[in-house]
């Protein structure tokens, strides 16, 4: 079995990728420089999934998307609302992504938003006994998101990205990793090493949704981002993250240096010694242009 698959079957057990999707457009908003619609989406069998979907006006030709992947933050009543939500002198990502003449996808994850229906605990313990994982049909959902923006007309499907902030940041490393045709992923404060999560006793910044079994008998962080190379990837983090212990980046950027010794423009880490778990404007310019260059 190659990498991607074993990393695949870790995840559980998981719908088919290949059973119908069905999705319903519940409304189409006009917000001056861009369409929202509203989406239903039966990707999983198990329970619809509730999604935006945004649009620049006045653009000739297929678009350029972005698979936009919600944090957690322990706001379970968010989930896609994060998506228009300024912080940190940041515009919103649904306003910067718009600006940039790109489309956008963003769903729901497992537990958030209008899936707030009961407990993460409670859905993790559930989905364990019925030899599921929480990650593994948030990954799944996530994946099927990708599948619908390959179905649409009007998308660049050679030119879709993923990116996202903490949850999210995981969420685009691992997505992008799995699926060879996205081309670009952006990762924004959760490039996280295991072991030294371990090593710094860090797992309790970590929610429950994060943790697969045997997941590190068979993978490290590393060999997880290095199945993106040589496709363009960029991730921003600060040494005063919890979450992303500076010893774990270091070992991360030196094993992707190599995977991407090839191409070498195509993967790039930076780090902010004083910045904490939160994306500052800086790492917002250096997000976006990357986006310009490779994607």
């Amino acid at each position: 079995m190659d990498k991607r698959a074993l990393l695949y079957n870790l995840l559980g057990d998981l719908p088919p990728r290949d059973r119908p999707m069905q999705v319903r457009v519940l409304s189409v908003e006009d917000h001056g420089t861009y369409t929202l619609e509203k989406l239903e989406m039966d990707v999983n069998g198990l329970e619809l999934v509730p999604a935006v979907f945004i649009k620049p006006k006045n653009v000739t030709g297929k678009i350029p998307a972005i698979l936009y992947n919600h944090p957690h933050g322990n706001k379970y009543d968010h989930g896609k609302k994060e998506f228009f939500i300024a912080r940190n002198d940041n515009l919103s990502w649904a306003d910067q992504i718009i600006g940039m003449g790109y489309a956008a996808l963003c769903m729901d994850m497992w537990c958030f938003g209008e899936r707030n229906t009961r407990t993460e605990l409670e859905t993790f313990k559930e989905m364990l006994w019925k030899g599921q994982s929480l990650w593994g049909m948030m990954v799944y959902d996530t994946l099927r998101g990708f599948d619908y923006l390959l179905s649409c007309d009007d998308i660049d499907t050679s030119r879709i990205g993923t990116l996202g902030l903490s949850m999210g940041s995981t969420m685009a490393w691992w997505v992008a990793a799995l699926e060879t045709r996205i081309k670009l992923c952006a990762d924004i404060c959760c490039l996280s090493d295991f072991e030294e999560l371990i090593k710094t006793d860090a797992l309790k910044y970590h929610g429950i949704y994060y943790y697969v079994p045997s997941l590190i008998k068979h993978f490290s962080s590393a060999h997880i981002n290095a199945l993106i190379a040589p496709r363009a990837h960029i991730s921003v983090a600060g040494d005063l993250d919890p979450l992303t212990p500076p010893a774990g980046l270091e070992r991360i950027d030196e094993a992707l240096k190599y995977a991407y010794a090839d191409k070498p423009e195509h993967w790039k880490l930076l780090r902010w010694a004083d910045v904490g778990h939160k994306e500052i404007p800086a790492m917002r310019q250096e997000i976006i242009s990357f986006l310009k260059e490779f994607l």
